[in-house]
C-alpha cells in the first residue's frame, strides 16, 4: 500500500517568513521589524496570532501589512523554497516509493489566482509536477482522518498535537528553536522532531524502507513512536 504523506506549505517546506519581511520593510522600514528567524504562519490560523513573536508589529500594523500581502498579484507564487530543491527532493521520493503526497495550507487569499492554484504552480514550478494541495481550516487531525494520512509534517506543535490526537497519522515536527520549549506532551503522544525538512524527508524514507520489511513493527513505533491514548 502506497504510503500516503502530507506536508505543510509555510514554515516547512515554503519561506514565507522571508516574503513577509520583505513586505514589512517596504511598509515600516526595515529598522522596525524583524528580530530573530522563523516562519510566520498565517494570523487567520491561531488566536495568539503568531505574527507578533516574528515581527517587531502592532496589531493595527499587522493588518496592514496582511493587507498588502492579499493585494499582491499571486503572492504565493514568490516565495522561496525553505531549503533550495526540497520540493524537487520531495518529488523524486514520491515517484520513486510510489509515496501518495499531499500539501496542506492555511494561506489566505490574495489577488490574482486562487490560493489552491497559485500554491499549485508555486510547487510546480519547484519540481512537483502534479500538485494536490488542500486549503484548510480548523485541526489537522480531522483532515489527517478524513484523508486516511500516514504522516504529516507540519512546523507547528499545535497542528502535530491535533494529528497525534485525532487521527492514527504519525506527525512529524520541524523545529529548529529550542527542544525545551516544545510542548511537553508532544513527546508522550508520539510527535516525532526533525531540525530541518531535509531531515523530516530522510525520517520517512527510513521509515517507508523499514515497513516494506517484514517483521518490523517494532522498529517502526521505536522510529516515529507509539501514540498513546489520552
Amino acid at each position: 500500500m502506497a504510503l500516503r504523506v502530507a506536508f505543510d506549505l509555510d514554515g516547512t517546506v515554503a519561506d514565507m517568513f522571508t516574503a513577509l519581511r520583505q513586505e514589512a520593510d517596504a511598509l515600516f522600514g526595515e529598522q522596525r521589524t524583524i528580530h530573530g528567524a522563523g516562519s510566520v504562519p498565517d494570523p487567520a490560523a491561531s488566536d495568539e496570532n503568531p505574527v507578533v513573536s516574528a515581527l517587531q508589529l502592532s496589531a493595527r500594523e499587522q493588518v496592514q501589512l496582511w493587507d498588502r500581502v492579499k493585494h499582491i498579484e499571486n503572492f504565493w507564487t514568490t516565495l522561496p523554497e525553505l531549503e533550495p530543491g526540497i520540493i524537487a527532493r520531495i518529488a523524486k521520493a514520491a515517484t520513486e516509493r510510489r509515496w501518495e503526497v499531499i500539501f496542506l495550507t492555511t494561506r489566505p487569499s490574495s489577488a490574482g489566482d486562487t490560493t489552491q492554484l497559485q500554491s499549485q504552480r508555486w510547487l510546480r514550478t519547484h519540481g512537483f509536477e502534479f500538485p494536490s494541495v488542500f486549503v484548510v481550516h480548523g485541526s489537522r487531525g480531522k483532515v489527517a482522518d478524513a484523508l486516511g494520512l500516514d504522516i504529516v509534517v507540519d512546523d507547528r506543535p499545535e497542528n502535530c498535537l491535533d494529528v497525534a490526537v485525532e487521527s492514527k497519522a504519525k506527525p512529524i515536527l520541524i523545529w529548529q528553536g529550542d527542544p525545551k520549549v516544545i510542548p511537553p506532551g508532544a513527546t508522550r503522544l508520539g510527535v516525532k522532531v526533525a531540525a530541518s525538512i531535509s531531515e523530516a524527508v530522510a525520517l520517512i524514507e527510513r521509515y517507508d524502507d523499514l515497513r516494506r520489511q517484514p517483521g518490523m513493527m517494532k522498529s517502526l513505533r521505536r522510529m516515529l513512536g507509539k501514540q498513546q491514548q489520552v
